[in-house]
């Protein structure tokens, strides 16, 4: 697509309603499994009247363990992402964790994510948005919700107006995270469309012990519900999810995969709540005097 291509397809996500969807495995496992949870998420999507985006990840850069599985790499992630446009006739979304690799991703990619840990990250912001593609920011776990609109202005004065904040949690001690609803709020002040990440918003950082030594991230999958319907309530623009046919056997972050047994009938309630919130307005607030007729 060319770059006034992608505004239009900015224009079409942010007037997608009741929101649009990002989902899909956390990492690229194979080109057959990809496939085969684009065709199914996108069937389900389909007969509930919205927008999908399929994301993977082509390398899980900021794994917790040196010997966690990473993914295919962006040569060979890059081609199974292709496929998966090619044959689901679905847009896609991959992360990406340095500048050098934003030119390349941008020849697949229809939105470039930038992960949490690098939501700050100037050289890596600039350099994804000079690509002309949609750019989803990630609210870093260790980050008010005002930087986010530091972060879209980066994105923003290199030339692309096509950009997103994603909530995906903030670190509450060490092993755990929380949802602050009022973030999904403050977020809008970045003049951007607010997505929620409802799944890793869960994790657990690094509070799975291991056999043997070490640690994982583990989390709440059983959660996932309850953020959602609180985000949507809210009334987000997006939602993001990592979804897996198998979570008990995903090779990263699988507690807090949702299962795609389930999706179909969570996408139904958060339809339904988004129906009758009027999240997305502001509440206008009278403070005048009430007499005893009102």
């Amino acid at each position: 697509m060319a770059a006034s291509t992608y505004s239009a397809f900015f224009m079409e996500l942010q007037s997608s309603e009741p929101f649009f969807v990002m989902a899909g495995p956390n990492v690229i496992e194979s080109a057959e499994h990809c496939l085969k949870m684009a065709r199914q998420i996108k069937t389900v999507t389909d007969e509930l009247g919205l927008k999908l985006i399929f994301k993977s990840s082509f390398d899980k850069a900021n794994r917790t363990s040196a010997k966690s599985f990473r993914g295919p790499g962006m040569e060979e992630g890059l081609k199974v992402l292709q496929l998966v446009k090619e044959t689901c006739g679905v847009p896609v979304l991959t992360d990406v964790h340095d500048p050098s690799q934003c030119e390349t991703v941008a020849k697949v990619a229809d939105i470039i994510q930038i992960p949490a840990f690098l939501c700050r990250q100037t050289d890596l912001l600039v350099a994804a948005a000079k690509t002309g593609k949609v750019i989803n920011i990630k609210k870093g776990q260790f980050c008010a919700s005002s930087v986010m609109r530091n972060s879209a202005d980066k994105v923003r004065l290199a030339g692309n107006p096509n950009v997103m904040v994603c909530e995906r949690g903030t670190m509450f001690g060490y092993n755990d995270l929380i949802v602050d609803p009022r973030n999904l709020e403050w977020m809008r002040e970045a003049g951007a469309p607010v997505v929620a990440d409802i799944t890793h918003s869960l994790q657990q950082p690094a509070g799975q012990q291991l056999e043997g030594g070490g640690v994982a991230s583990g989390g709440l999958r059983e959660l996932i519900p309850c953020i959602a319907r609180a985000c949507v309530a809210v009334g987000v623009d997006g939602i993001f999810m990592e979804v897996h046919d198998n979570p008990r056997q995903a090779p990263c972050d699988g507690p807090t995969q949702w299962p795609l047994r389930n999706l179909k009938n969570l996408l139904e309630e958060l339809i339904a709540i988004a129906k009758v919130t009027k999240g997305k307005e502001r509440m206008a607030i009278d403070l005048t005097p009430v007499d005893e007729d009102f």
